[in-house]
């Protein structure tokens, strides 16, 4: 079973209104992918791609539009953000992998960073190394790399 789809199962056995809200999507979960390949997930490769996809759906509700959770009711697109990290979160502290918890906490805050700062192509870059690193643990420069966004903003 893909990601989306037992995410989408997920949160239409939850009921209520965001049960209500959820739609069949038609996107592929590839950064679940990405994270469900590497060496960490190994074993646990369903789970690893469901968090990581939950918790980029969080996001994408936040930002945007869902490709699960569709809206018109900003107010419920929020809380379900909301709801969905925290989903993302609880699912990996469950598999007891810190590191990849404050790996993620560290995507979520340069993710809104960079779409505070209107750089949609760096939010989508924190997204495709956060879930690399989820999955497979940081590169070498990963850490350069995180910090070099932290400073991006500053020189605007």
């Amino acid at each position: 079973m893909r990601a989306l789809d037992r995410l989408t199962a997920e949160l239409r056995e939850g009921g209520g209104l965001l049960a209500g809200a959820v739609s069949p999507g038609d996107e592929d979960g590839r950064l679940g992918a990405v994270a469900a390949g590497g060496d960490r997930a190994a074993g646990h490769e369903l789970e690893y791609a469901l968090l990581v996809e939950a918790i980029h759906e969080g996001y994408l509700l936040h930002y945007g539009a869902g490709r699960v959770v569709r809206s018109d009711d900003p107010d419920l697109c929020l809380l379900a953000g909301d709801r969905l990290y925290a989903h993302g979160l609880a699912l990996l502290a469950e598999l007891g992998d810190l590191e990849a918890v404050a790996e993620l906490a560290d995507v979520i805050s340069l993710a809104a960073q960079a779409h505070a700062e209107d750089d949609p192509e760096r939010a989508r870059a924190v997204w495709e190394a956060g879930a690399r690193a989820v999955g497979a643990g940081p590169r070498p420069d990963h850490e350069a790399t995180k910090a070099a966004w932290r400073g991006a903003g500053s020189s605007v």
